[in-house]
Order: structure tokens, then sequence, then C-alpha cells
């Protein structure tokens, strides 16, 4: 797999890193300073043979569409972490529910204005995560998805 990241995103690859090598899998790295060498580091994911890519990173963010883009040109199946990158094309998604984290902010935000010290709120964690699968893709790249997935997705892109 082919991990996409920027430098503001170091730590997303290192747990990916961590993560796979644990489980004995070989990632691919591709870090990007700009858009301009998005383009280059998916033709190189494709050259090395890359089965999948993880694009992670706001650089990546901003570029959704045209990552999904590139990644479906090249018949290389995008894992996401945010629903909004299923949206633009990419193969599958799996994250916290961005929705709920911003209205879980919004709840801080009140209890600082209203007279809370930061450091005596507890952090939280998510809690809330959500598949999301774009069947569109899937069948571009020639993709069965297995109907397990499909029953588990909390949205399916037809």
């Amino acid at each position: 797999m082919a991990v996409l990241w920027d430098r503001a995103s170091l730590l997303s690859w290192q747990a990916a890193e961590t993560a796979a090598r644990q489980r004995g899998w070989k990632l691919l790295s591709f870090e990007v300073r700009d858009a301009g060498e998005i383009e280059a580091a998916i033709k190189a994911a494709t050259d090395a043979r890359a089965g999948a890519l993880l694009p992670v990173g706001g650089l990546v963010f901003r570029h959704a569409r045209r990552i999904a883009e590139l990644a479906a040109s090249s018949r290389l199946p995008a894992f996401y972490s945010s629903r909004a990158q299923v949206g633009d094309g990419g193969l599958i998604s799996y994250g916290a529910d961005l929705n709920v984290i911003w209205r879980r902010a919004a709840v801080f935000v009140d209890k600082i204005l209203k007279g809370a010290k930061p450091a005596d709120l507890a952090v939280e964690q998510p809690t809330k995560f959500e598949l999301v699968v774009n069947l569109k893709a899937a069948r571009a790249l020639g993709i069965r998805v297995p109907s397990s997935i499909l029953l588990r997705a909390d949205r399916v892109i037809e």
C-alpha cells in the first residue's frame, strides 16, 4: 500500500507505518510538499506496483478530488479517513464522524466562553466512526465489494 502524506501529517504516516509493521504489511512512503508533487507521487506508487493508496494529511484534503481522479486513472484503489473524499471519487473511507467532532468542539467553545479553563476540560476521543463505500468507484476499478462490508457500511454511494 502506498501512503501519500505531507509534513503536517507525519504522525499519521508514523502510525500507519507502525500498524503495518505489526501486521507484516509493506507500506510505500510518498511525501508530497506541495500540490505539484501529487501526480508524480501517484505515478511513482503505480510504478512501484502498489495495490492501493492511502492519502493522509491536510494537503490531501485540499486536493482530494484530484487525488481520486489520478488514483482512478491509475487503477489504484484509494482509502480515506473521511467520507468527503469518497464523495470525491475515492473507494472507501473509515474514520471518525467529523460532524460529531465539530458539534463536540462547539460544546467546548461554549464552556470556555462561559468561563471554564481549557486545561480543566477532559480530553475526548471520537466515539462514532463511519464506513462509507463508493460502489461507482469500485465498479470502475473492477472491484467487487463483499456484501459483509456493504451491510456494515453507514453509507453506500451508488
